[in-house]
């Protein structure tokens, strides 16, 4: 066992690109094991320090014509469907900005009835009040949505929004970059090439973004490497991403329920979350998921592989739509979280900058 050990941490500290077989092999190991390749690799490319972010996730809407299986969130009668007022949103932002955020997180959905002067307005009307805020906003089908609709090319949508204070894109919208799976779970959105191509473009003119991963519901090891991979060379050739996000399907609610009716098991989601550490060895920031796993699996989480505890949330409504209790988390939990395991910790920025030790 040794020498797989050895293997795989050597392919990635040599940012060697594992082969597809190199890499569904992983999915044989015994968890221990597989937590051992990914905690080593952590340790020896990102060091013992455990970061976090102060953010609210701001949904401006919930009417979306895509209507996918997995979502619990969206509007299934018009009369529930609704629209935030720039006021609402400002006051939204306000009271994060107050609990320390840095960070505002803006995603809604395929809303027909929004052209792309609104979303100039709203975030122009946020850099004006609160300029130290980075706008860490817009999933690449909303992007790709807002383009479809105004008959513009997707580098002129996201330069507009740009130009308009959007600081960056983050990852939603992925899934599992997988055709075949998407067909089945998500078949009015836009495809996996079309996702890598708003990135791609997003990262030609500058623009970070993160990356996600949502499993637990129809996929396969053979679907999950293939997003892995796609994920893996994209950054080969922009380096635009700066994190990536993977997180567990919740069923409840959703119309995906008949077939999936329990989340992955943390066995899963720590596999899950280990492997992507050991294939992407160009993505230096993992992060883990309390907002689906709870504090303790996100914690252990830690030791396979993660080095970052994402975001306080201040606010959230599309996990909570399934179902899931929710409520934010505290700066004091993150920090006594991470050390509960004799790790370091510190608050940082949208772009992994560190703002303050603990």
């Amino acid at each position: 066992m040794k020498d797989t050990i050895d293997f795989y941490v050597s392919k990635n500290l040599k940012n060697c690109d594992l082969s597809f077989d190199e890499a569904l092999r992983l999915f044989e190991l015994p968890l221990p094991v597989l937590g051992k390749i990914a905690d080593e690799i952590r340790r020896r490319k990102c060091g013992d320090l455990v970061t976090f972010v102060i953010d609210r996730n701001i949904n401006y809407t919930n009417i979306c014509i895509s209507k996918c299986k997995f979502c619990a969130f969206y509007a299934k009668k018009e009369e529930d469907g609704y629209v935030l007022s720039k006021d609402e949103i400002l006051k939204k932002v306000e009271e994060a900005v107050k609990l320390g955020a840095t960070q505002i997180l803006m995603q809604g959905g395929m809303n027909p009835d929004l052209e792309i002067e609104w979303f100039e307005d709203i975030f122009r009307s946020i850099k004006e009040r609160f300029p130290n805020v980075a706008v860490h906003s817009l999933s690449a089908p909303e992007i790709k949505f807002l383009a479809k609709k105004e008959g513009m090319g997707v580098r002129e949508v996201l330069e507009r929004l740009r130009n308009a204070g959007l600081d960056s894109l983050p990852g939603g919208g992925a899934e599992i970059l997988s055709d075949r799976v998407r067909k089945i779970i998500s078949p009015n959105k836009i495809n996996s090439k079309e996702w890598l191509e708003v990135m791609e473009i997003a990262h030609s003119i500058g623009m970070k973004t993160t990356a996600t991963m949502m499993f637990g519901h129809v996929e396969t090891n053979e679907d999950i490497i293939e997003h892995l991979f796609k994920i893996r060379d994209l950054q080969a050739k922009t380096g635009g991403f700066t994190a990536f996000i993977p997180w567990t399907f919740q069923p409840n609610r959703t119309e995906l329920y008949e077939q999936v009716k329990e989340p992955a098991p943390p066995t899963r989601y720590l596999q899950v979350l280990a492997i992507s550490r050991i294939v992407l060895h160009n993505i230096r920031n993992i992060q883990v998921s309390w907002l689906t796993q709870g504090f303790e699996v996100a914690t252990l989480g830690l030791t396979f592989g993660a080095n970052d505890f994402g975001g306080v949330m201040l606010e959230e409504n599309v996990v909570r739509a399934t179902g899931k209790p929710f409520r934010p988390a505290r700066v004091e939990e993150i920090v006594k979280a991470v050390k509960s395991i004799g790790r370091p910790v510190a608050l940082r920025d949208t772009y992994y900058r560190i703002l303050r030790y603990f």
